[in-house]
């Protein structure tokens, strides 16, 4: 590890093409371009994070051992003022910390889409409803009379 070319995050954003896309996942710089075809999510997913720290994403979804471990095969580098170590068999990075405090949270998007939905799914199902059984009722009270 010692001998790693250390990359600065500007120069990995220089490379954020198809032809040459480069991102950081736990201050590793990988080139992950000849991994567009391989890459199960395809290569919108990679290119939305290109020339980017991708490791909140990386983490976020889950991956595998096998996928874990890929990243040191397209490893070109680490970013520069990170350390990564191997410690009991798990890397450790250390001068990595975020710059930005950040909040999770849930977002609802207003959609219009959903709002037809809910007329169609529950709204117009009561209407017919209420129209039958108001017809009925109606037709119950004539023929008694």
């Amino acid at each position: 590890m010692e001998n790693q070319r250390v990359f600065t995050l500007s120069q990995v954003l220089q490379h954020k093409s198809e032809k040459d896309c480069w991102l950081v996942i736990n201050g590793r710089v990988l080139d992950v371009t000849k991994f567009f075809e391989e890459h199960p999510g395809g290569k919108e997913v990679l290119m939305e994070v290109a020339g980017k720290d991708a490791t909140k994403e990386f983490d976020a979804i889950g991956h595998s051992k096998g996928a874990q471990n890929l990243v040191l095969k397209y490893q070109v580098g680490v970013l520069e003022g990170v350390t990564v170590e191997e410690v009991g068999g798990k890397e450790h990075v250390t001068g990595m910390e975020s710059k930005t405090q950040e909040m999770s949270g849930f977002v609802v998007k207003e959609d219009p889409k959903a709002i037809s939905e809910i007329f169609y799914e529950f709204f117009l199902p009561l209407l017919v409803a209420t129209s039958y059984f108001g017809y009925r009722f109606l037709t119950r009270e004539e023929s008694q009379s």
